[in-house]
């Protein structure tokens, strides 16, 4: 599958600022800066209304726990953007020249993602079995892209159906936040590739810089990842993303394997040809060979010569007789 809005000869990299703006525009200003400059396509924020998010009376994940809050509900709140921030920051993203996405989970960011010229909506991996919102969604003209932390199969076959979109990206995600490595299973890729036919990617929450790019070998189009100005910063996501050094060192690395893929064509390339002759085996005297000689293992052997008579042509040349003599590794 072809998305409209995404060249097929790059990897598409989402840097997810998500909520470690810590309710400072200044800073989100300064992470959409930084992203800019080490390479990301993009930069993803959430909107999201705390009252129509959670229960007054939600408790915190593991991972949240390390943060101040009692519950879901007065972190989210503090985290909260206001709608004017939002198109401020969408503003500026545009002035700056990088793409904006919003993670959406209820029928009021569906409004506010509405308002903004975005390519895509972002479904993350909590909201897939959330109808109400799969089902707006399926209305929309946007391109979607879709997370799959914590879902089977049969979930993700359902929301697809939901949406009835053709132009939906597939995140394979392991919602754990950090993700240990061993969770991670880049295998999945595959596994929604072959599947569904659509244009996959990976939500990446582990701490490593290397596994986006190894993704990329299973046929990673989109590469999501959180960055953080300081992972000492008091918030639920810092400890689990990248700062600025590291997510470039992650962007690189995408880079790097985006353009070790190549084609598809088995054949010698260009800076192979160089080294061809002197790699490959010829067929060379082993010893001085008389004039009507015949041609045997005896006298003659495969080595590098930098050219002849190649070696895969031995049993032709055997039993011939020598049409001249031949000095030790003199090429036949």
């Amino acid at each position: 599958m072809k998305l409209k809005s995404l060249d097929n000869n790059k990897v598409y990299v989402i840097a997810e600022i998500g909520v470690n703006h810590n309710s400072d525009i200044k800073k989100a200003k300064k992470l959409i800066k930084i992203a800019k400059n080490i390479g990301a396509d993009c930069v993803k924020f959430q909107a999201f209304k705390a009252s129509e998010l959670t229960t007054m009376n939600c408790g915190l994940a593991q991972y949240q726990k390390k943060t101040k809050f009692e519950g879901q509900y007065e972190m989210l709140k503090k985290y909260e953007l206001k709608d004017r921030q939002i198109s401020h920051l969408f503003k500026f993203s545009k002035k700056i020249k990088i793409d904006f996405l919003l993670s959406i989970f209820d029928e009021s960011s569906y409004g506010i993602d509405k308002n903004l010229n975005t390519k895509f909506i972002k479904i993350p991996s909590g909201e897939i079995t959330n109808y109400p919102l799969l089902k707006l969604c399926s209305k929309s003209k946007k391109e979607i892209i879709l997370s799959t932390g914590a879902s089977n199969i049969k979930e993700i076959d359902y929301a697809l159906r939901i949406l009835k979109k053709k132009n939906v990206v597939l995140l394979h995600c392991n919602s754990a936040y950090p993700s240990p490595i061993e969770d991670i299973n880049i295998n999945n890729i595959l596994t929604l590739r072959k599947k569904f036919k659509k244009v996959v990617g990976l939500s990446d929450h582990s701490k490593s810089t290397i596994v986006p790019a190894i993704s990329v070998g299973a046929g990673a189009r989109f590469i999501e990842k959180h960055i953080t100005l300081d992972n000492k910063m008091l918030g639920p996501d810092h400890s689990s993303s990248l700062n600025p050094k590291d997510f470039k060192e992650m962007v690189q690395n995408i880079r790097l394997a985006e353009k070790s893929m190549g084609s598809y064509e088995k054949k010698v390339s260009k800076s192979e040809k160089k080294n061809l002759k002197i790699i490959r085996k010829y067929i060379v005297a082993r010893k001085i060979i008389k004039k009507g000689e015949r041609f045997s293992k005896k006298n003659i052997c495969p080595k590098r010569s930098n050219g002849g008579i190649s070696a895969i042509n031995w049993k032709k040349i055997i039993g011939n007789k020598a049409n001249k003599n031949y000095e030790k590794d003199e090429k036949i």
